[in-house]
């Protein structure tokens, strides 16, 4: 197939450019930008006017809920979401039923994803058999079958003796190690924020101790390792301080932000919105604050939705019994936008923590459209409007509080691998 978009404005963080550039494909490949190579005859042309033609996403942290757990989401469900919201490749936790801990397991949801032939799927091993932080996983027949890095998902590892081990042995074979500091301890019982809210709301509050306490150790073990470290989901403002120290000592250590972070904060919470209940928790106003200026400044090094679909009966009760997570695939785009917008940030910027930037970190050639890389492309209009409905939801999570909003950004076509995937319906 040879696709030929025309028309589109060019945004491609990793090449430096944004101008008014063609773009053409064949057999999964751009062959060439701006002027069509010799003998090139499309088979299809994509009308891009007065749109934004950019490297398809890639989400970090997305929960697939397959192996196990089809009665919150489907692989089938969960990547139309993907493709449908312009993410052609995510990464997903090991935090499946069973865990991903086993090469079979792996090697089951890699071909079902390839069959599908939607987005591209990067599973993270387990850190720990079962994620239960005793027993070290098999790393190297897991990073075979098909792992890209070694995760506990939102789990810890308490014993640090297995921890260090987990490091040393993450670091002699060059495997990255994400974690999510938290120190279960001090966060055990907490649903919200440690705070003047949570006080108020009589909610059981989750202290930034437990970030902090988490990082200070985390870092402490990496560096005596010289275990790569990815610290994944930063919800502080002090947590931000600890990371920047380290990078000041020289420490290789590389950290995200979840998208309802840079938007949301404890006050957010209103009347016990269980739509609310993340984790880690939303922070304070400062520490929201904080960390929308480290995504700009690049401390931060990327975005992740942290798509985490959870079914209607999970989410319709009390607060405190609620389970944590929203849905975020299909919004991960509009919301980069709107923090972009409102941070008076280039366009080009906002895409590259969510393309080149996220590339990056996962260790992937992708997130460009160099010639001779693979067509993955995303194709939106950052100014046309999207209200945000359970019926507008391809995902089978429609837990987000952003539900019966509306959001600039809508995709118009994402291809992957040079097959156009998605099309939105046309406007009436």
């Amino acid at each position: 197939m040879k696709i030929h978009i025309r028309g589109g404005r060019l945004v491609d963080p990793a090449q430096d450019i944004d101008a008014p550039t063609d773009v053409f494909i064949a057999a999964g490949k751009v062959v060439a930008l701006g002027t069509a190579p010799d003998g090139f005859h499309a088979n299809r042309v994509v009308d891009a006017r007065g749109q934004v033609v950019a490297p398809g996403l890639i989400d970090l942290c997305a929960r697939l809920r397959e192996p196990g757990q089809e009665y919150r989401a489907t692989l089938e469900s969960e990547m139309a979401a993907a493709v449908a919201g312009g993410v052609t490749s995510l990464a997903c936790p090991p935090d499946t039923d069973p865990v991903l801990d086993e090469p079979g397991l792996v090697e089951m949801l890699k071909h079902r994803a390839r069959m599908l032939n939607l987005a591209h799927v990067y599973p993270h091993g387990a850190l720990t058999v079962g994620l239960k932080g005793e027993r070290l996983t098999e790393m190297g027949e897991l990073t075979d079958a098909g792992c890209i890095a070694f995760s506990q998902a939102n789990s810890s590892v308490d014993n640090s003796q297995v921890l260090f081990r987990a490091m040393q042995y993450a670091a002699t074979f060059g495997y990255t190690v994400w974690l999510q500091p938290t120190d279960p301890h001090l966060a055990a019982g907490g649903v919200a924020h440690d705070g003047e809210i949570a006080a108020r709301l009589g909610l059981v509050g989750i202290p930034v101790l437990a970030e902090t306490l988490a990082i200070g150790r985390l870092l402490q073990l990496a560096r005596s390792t010289g275990c790569k470290l990815h610290l994944t989901r930063i919800s502080s403002r002090a947590g931000l301080m600890l990371i920047d120290q380290a990078r000041l000592d020289g420490m290789q250590v590389s950290c995200d932000v979840a998208i309802h972070a840079l938007h949301l904060c404890d006050v957010d919470i209103g009347y016990f919105d269980p739509q609310c209940r993340t984790v880690p928790p939303l922070r304070a106003q400062f520490d929201r604050e904080a960390l929308r200026a480290a995504l700009a400044d690049g401390r931060i090094d990327a975005l992740c939705s942290d798509h985490t679909p959870v079914d209607d009966d999970a989410k319709q009760v009390p607060f405190a019994e609620a389970e944590p997570g929203t849905t975020g695939l299909e919004l991960l785009l509009p919301l980069t936008l709107a923090w972009a917008r409102e941070m008076q940030l280039p366009l080009s910027l906002a895409l590259a923590r969510i393309t080149s930037d996220a590339a990056r970190v996962l260790g992937l050639d992708a997130g460009h459209l160099r010639v001779g890389s693979a067509a993955d492309v995303c194709i939106f209009d950052p100014e046309a409007p999207l209200r945000i409905t359970r019926e507008s939801l391809r995902s089978q999570g429609k837990n987000t509080p952003w539900l019966g909003r509306e959001v600039l950004g809508r995709v118009s076509a994402t291809l992957v691998s040079g097959q156009v995937v998605y099309e939105a319906p046309a406007a009436r």
